[in-house]
């Protein structure tokens, strides 16, 4: 899966309004045009970007709803979308109208220009369509930002109000738009939008207009459920005598403690309906109807990333079961723009949260959720910056802190590395492997050969206490050194390679002599609690001796600090080290409150509000880990070469008897495993997709294995596309 970027035609300026003119942040722009066409539009390919988001009618019917993407692709640029075969246009003459968010101000995923609008470029038939005459446009008078709590400052986005008494119907065909103002246009540079890169995600999917599950009514305001948490725009259909106002938010409006998004409504006189054009989440709408107002109907209009959710994880421990599937939908709540901490307080790409989010995909989630992932590595290192460090969120306007730790995260073999194992995508990695260079290299040892810990804008390890600092700051340097090490082969930078590999040694070696007390690592120091996570960093980085995993195995029951980003780490090495009953016993013990809420997402942390940490949002994918865990360590399905093209099959069900998996590939293929077994054997129905490879192991505890019904030497063996099915035996003791 390799897509290039390519920039969009130079010659595009930005349509806005007349110079001096200043607007509000959350202020709405029209703009209209007509297009003739001498022949039918056979194929039709229109470039459009906007600051910041559009909404664009072709004769009166939607083409585009939110088009654009936040600002931008580096500190300086912006996202023009490509929009192929457009929907609307005919031969003759063809109406066009446009409506422009203006954002109008920083937030943690969004970096503003000072112009509002758009550019508009239309090829029909191999051929340039210009519009015929000059754009007009008008300040849409009846969108205004309500009175009320602003949405924190993470956020871009303004709350929306609008005032039916005023609308104007302008994208409706046959409107006159003569009297308007001719717009002006101005280069890219001047506008502040500089060079235009063309989107490198799907648009959104939508799901259209769909009732509520279930709708109450309470002291004058109705609460209507949707089936899960997920990104909506709210509809209301009523009567009214005019002049009321309807406020629209969702039970998540203070979502991380923090004022999120709202909208509100001005009634006219009669029967009409409203859609709220901004997005807002939860698990349900709440409708604050004056008395008098008549109520006829009630919808939601989901939207979101365009992907299906084409992997899955059944088994018979329902809890588990039901752990998976709501990391599944947190996962898919935490993408649009970018990938996001959570769809509420922030809508923000903080790179320990994609880290984690980007591995949940691959088992989760079709190919086109590695566009999103492949979109975040480059902005992370576009945005770096002339002192060679790196920093998330961005895009941001906002935000220029620097997470150590986050960052080394994000450039090792977690991240980046991650990424290209799922896809192959090797044009990417080299492509930022200069920036990733730069960042690893401002990176010192002592002269020990143990890390130097950097700063950075914040300090952060993990969210609660009990964080051994010094531990975690060595332990994310090697496993960054690991993945580093990794690309630089890859890309031919042998020299570097080599370099990672004796730095990350020298580190392993004084590391494990310096900190290791005979039953855990501590540094010198440090008073607190014993820290899991650092304990469970020195066993994924290969840390810790394997002869010491007997030592280390009952320290995972005893201390439970890791927030749930960090908990998904601590589960991968009892993993690791062969204890995965042990794993599943804890991811049961920590996560009980989460699998057992009615809340069809998981917490930022091990609460929500005021219990969790800070916030206590309860859509964080950071959570997810436990989704990648059991597909890949107990279903255990893992890639060996890139994209998959050979893979790793070895069960370690623990007390499951039953496993029913599937794991996505490029072009609908599947990997697929069925699972059952009892004390003396193990069976199992395999799928190797096409243009793939597996080798199946035996599982720990079984001694035979047969497949096809051929028994097989050793134990392991290499399958070729096609379906199999695997008998794994042992008649002589019980299987663990």
């Amino acid at each position: 899966m390799v897509m290039l970027l390519v920039a969009a035609a130079a010659h595009s300026q930005v349509i806005t309004t007349r110079g001096g003119e200043e607007h509000e942040p959350g202020s709405w722009i029209c703009f209209r045009n007509s297009v003739e066409l001498n022949d039918m539009p056979k194929d039709a390919e229109l470039r459009i970007a906007a600051d910041s988001k559009y909404w664009l009618w072709v004769n009166g019917e939607p083409a585009v709803a939110e088009g654009g993407l936040k600002r931008g692709p580096n500190p300086t640029d912006t996202y023009c979308d490509v929009v192929r075969n457009v929907r609307g246009l005919r031969q003759g003459k063809n109406e066009i109208a446009v409506l422009v968010w203006y954002f109008g101000k920083d937030g943690f995923s969004h970096r503003n220009s000072p112009t509002p609008g758009m550019t508009f470029s239309l090829r029909v038939n191999g051929r340039d369509a210009v519009p015929d005459g000059q754009w007009r446009y008008m300040v849409h008078p009846a969108y205004y930002v309500p009175a009320g709590d602003v949405p924190n400052f993470r956020l871009a986005e303004s709350n929306i109000g609008f005032d039916a008494t005023k609308d104007i119907g302008f994208e409706k065909a046959g409107f006159d738009c003569s009297s308007w103002p001719e717009a002006e246009t101005v280069s890219l540079n001047e506008a502040g939008w500089n060079a235009l890169e063309d989107r490198p995600i799907p648009m959104w999917r939508d799901y259209g207009l769909k009732p509520y599950a279930a709708v109450e009514r309470k002291d004058g305001s109705y609460m209507a459920h949707m089936p899960y948490n997920a990104q909506i725009t709210p509809y209301i259909r009523l009567r009214s005598l005019g002049g009321d106002t309807v406020r629209i938010m969702t039970d998540n409006y203070m979502g991380g403690s923090a004022a999120n998004v709202f909208a509100e409504y001005v009634t006219r006189r009669g029967e009409q309906e409203f859609e709220c054009k901004g997005w807002m989440n939860g698990h349900y709408v709440i409708y604050q109807i004056p008395e008098g107002v008549e109520v006829l109907g009630l919808k939601y209009r989901e939207t979101g990333y365009n992907t299906t959710f084409a992997g899955s994880f059944t088994c018979d421990d329902p809890m588990l079961s039901t752990l998976w599937q709501k990391a599944q939908r947190t996962l898919y709540i935490t993408m649009r723009d970018t990938y996001m901490d959570c769809p509420d307080r922030e809508r923000s790409q903080w790179w320990g949260d994609v880290v984690n989010e980007l591995g949940e995909a691959f088992y989760a989630l079709d190919e086109n959720a590695h566009l999103l992932t492949r979109k975040g590595i480059r902005e992370l290192m576009a945005w770096q910056r002339p002192d060679s460090t790196i920093y998330a969120p961005v895009p941001s306007g906002n935000y220029d802190s620097e997470l150590p730790m986050q960052m080394l995260a994000s450039v090792g073999y977690y991240g980046f590395w991650t990424y290209y194992m799922g896809t192959g995508d090797r044009k990417t990695i080299e492509d930022v492997m200069p920036g990733v260079k730069k960042y690893i290299h401002l990176w010192k040892t002592d002269s020990e050969g143990l890390v130097v810990p950097r700063s950075g804008g914040w300090t952060w390890g993990d969210w609660g206490e009990d964080k051994d600092m010094a531990l975690l700051f060595n332990l994310w340097y090697a496993i960054a050194l690991d993945g580093y090490g990794r690309m630089a082969a890859l890309t031919g930078n042998d020299g570097e390679a080599k370099w990672a590999a004796r730095t990350a040694e020298r580190l392993k070696s004084v590391f494990h002599k310096k900190f290791w007390n005979g039953k855990y690592y501590v540094s010198p120091g440090y008073n607190d609690c014993p820290d899991d996570r650092a304990q469970a960093l020195a066993v994924v980085s290969g840390v810790l001796p394997k002869e010491l995993y007997p030592v280390m195995r009952p320290f995972f029951a005893e201390h439970m600090h890791a927030s749930p980003y960090m908990e998904k780490y601590v589960l991968e090495a009892l993993c690791t080290m062969g204890y995965e009953q042990d794993a599943l016993n804890r991811m049961k013990t920590r996560y009980a409150d989460m699998i057992n809420s009615k809340l069809t997402t998981l917490w930022e942390g091990w609460g929500i509000g005021s219990e969790g940490y800070g916030g206590g949002t309860y859509n964080h994918a950071w959570s997810g880990g436990p989704l990648t865990i059991l597909s890949s360590m107990i279903a255990g399905i893992k890639p060996v070469e890139p994209a998959f093209r050979e893979f790793a099959v070895k069960p370690a069900p623990a007390h499951l008897s039953h496993i029913d998996t599937k794991v996505p590939l490029s072009g609908g293929r599947a990997i697929s495993l069925l699972m059952d077994k009892d004390c003396h054997t193990c069976r199992i129905s395999l799928n190797v997709p096409e243009g793939t490879a597996a080798t199946i192991y035996l599982c720990d505890g079984y001694t035979s294995l047969t497949v096809n019904g051929k028994r097989a030497s050793g134990t392991s063996k290499r399958l070729k596309s096609g379906s199999w099915t695997i008998e794994m035996s042992n008649d002589a003791t019980t299987p663990r």
